[in-house]
């Protein structure tokens, strides 16, 4: 709807602006670059918010990898896998394919002894 009220503007005032182009398009320049202006203007604070979450979060990202250790990445798994084996040290504690504390006490025992 906007552009066609422009384009009925310009077809109704075209004989003006044939006689002045140099005027018409000083006013033109003028009145985009400054929408541009206030455009930028409004939307700056905007930018500089948006730069700033991604500063911080790019620091997240390298705090996390700063701080994760071999020695985390090489912990077994939390969820047993089935057909595997609990190890501790050199003793096999508990078979997880079966029950999973069938014989475990003994196990224990003797691994305290």
């Amino acid at each position: 709807m906007l552009m066609q009220d422009l384009i009925d503007f310009l077809q109704i005032n075209s004989a003006l602006v044939l006689a002045n182009p140099i005027a018409f398009s000083t006013f033109a320049v003028l009145f985009a670059g400054g929408g541009f202006l206030v455009g930028r203007y409004f939307l700056a604070e905007r930018v500089a918010n948006l730069e700033s979450r991604i500063a911080r979060r790019d620091d997240e990202i390298k705090a996390l990898k700063e701080g994760r250790s071999s020695a985390e990445e090489s912990k077994l798994p939390m969820v047993p896998i089935i057909a595997t084996k609990a190890i501790w040290g050199e003793e096999e504690i508990a078979s997880l394919t079966g029950s999973l504390f069938t014989h475990t006490e003994d196990k224990i025992r003797l691994s305290q002894s």
